[in-house]
Formats: C-alpha cells, structure tokens, sequence
C-alpha cells in the first residue's frame, strides 16, 4: 500500500508520530504502525488473561463471604455498595444488572462477565475495601509481607491494578504504546513495565503465568522488534 492511501485510512494526525518517529521513512512508519498494533494484541492477550484470573479470584472469596449473587446483592438496600461513597460502583453494577434482568438473561457469571476492569480495580480502594470486610488481600497468597519501609495494602494494590487499567484504555481507545513519555523514537520501555507488573502480579495470585500464556505471550518479541527500529 501506497503511504498516502495508509494515512488517507489512519489519518495524518495519527501516522505523524510514526513518521516522526523513523525520520520521515515512509514504509519504515507503516511498519513501525503495524507492529504497534501487534504489540496491542499481544498485551491484551495477556491483560485479558490477567482480567479474568483476578475476577474469579475476587468471585471466589466474596462468595465464600457473601453468598452465590454477591455482586447483585451489594447493590441492594443495605448491600455492601449501598453507601454514598461508593455510589458510582453502585450505579454500573445496577445498570448492568437491570439490563441483563430485562434480557430475561440475568445470572451471577453474566453479571460478573460484564463488569469492567474498574470494578475489580475499586475493590482495592478504601470504601470497597473496608466494606467487603478488609480481607480481599488474602487472594494473594504470594504477596509480600508489609515492612516499616513498603507498604503492600490495598492502597498499593489499587495503584499498580491503576497501571494495568490505564495501558488497557490506550489499547481499547487505540492510542499508541510503542512510544514511552518523552520520547519521539520507538521505544517499548513502558510497555514492558506494565508486562513486569502483570507477571508479578500474576505471581501473587499464585499463578504460573508462564504456562498459563504457553503459546500466546510474545511481548518481548514484538519489543525487541520495536525497539531495533531506533534510528541512529
């Protein structure tokens, strides 16, 4: 393909960075855009994976706690989110219960299926927290102990489930994560600290993450790809 037909589809506005990134190298940025969005793939592979295992992780200690329809509970007067300070968690859970009620298709996997990755994020931070009865850390059982000089609570649970939850916007809403801030040349830095985040936290959950992504992770791969494409 002819690069003003690509940046006819993409836009100028969109192919620039690339272009800027590979010194104007026309076929260089397409290919450079290409691998981009390979990387997205792959990092959503893994991120969707991550996603599903900490839901369940989450599903089974609240059920433990609260009952088979947990979820829809909590948002019933009187249920855990019933409470101003947890007013928005309470208003997706209920607009996606009310939906499914009026399919006729409502269960508690399809509730929990049709949650965003924010819910999951906000059972870390403090209302959340406290309300589902301040032990929703015991779902990782790798995790390290708290010491004077780290804190590993909720609050830092929160924030690094924070990180994973921003790269999977920009992937969702297709910006570009081959760039790091600051930085006009292809470079996976960031990218590859998210990966390291979620291998960590995959190893707190107690999971093998390597055998769990046998034949799907390729991240470092498209990396290494991207990051040769520096120009000299």
């Amino acid at each position: 393909m002819k690069y003003s037909e690509f940046e006819t589809i993409f836009s100028a506005d969109r192919t620039h960075r690339y272009l800027l990134a590979t010194n104007n190298d026309t076929r260089k940025a397409m290919t450079l855009y290409r691998r981009n969005l390979h990387l997205a793939l792959e990092m959503f592979a893994v991120i969707n994976c991550f996603e599903v295992a900490l839901r369940n992780a989450i599903d089974r200690h609240m059920k433990a706690k609260l009952g088979n329809d947990w979820l829809r509970d909590a948002i019933l007067p009187g249920g855990i989110f019933d409470s101003p300070k947890m007013r928005e968690t309470q208003r997706i859970v209920q607009k996606v219960y009310d939906k499914l009620v009026a399919e006729g298709s409502y269960t508690h996997s399809q509730l929990l299926a049709n949650m965003e990755f924010g819910i999951w994020k906000y059972m870390f931070s403090a209302p959340q927290f406290q309300a589902s009865g301040r032990t929703l850390l015991t779902i990782f059982p790798n995790k390290p102990k708290t010491t004077p000089s780290m804190q590993y609570n909720n609050t830092f649970v929160f924030n690094e489930l924070d990180k994973i939850n921003m790269l999977r916007n920009r992937i969702a809403h297709h910006e570009p994560i081959c760039f790091t801030t600051g930085v006009t040349h292809p470079d996976s830095t960031y990218v590859l600290n998210k990966y390291q985040k979620l291998q960590t936290l995959f190893m707190w959950l107690g999971i093998d993450s390597q055998s769990l992504l046998y034949g799907l992770d390729h991240v470092k791969q498209v990396c290494k790809e991207i990051d040769g494409m520096r120009m000299p």
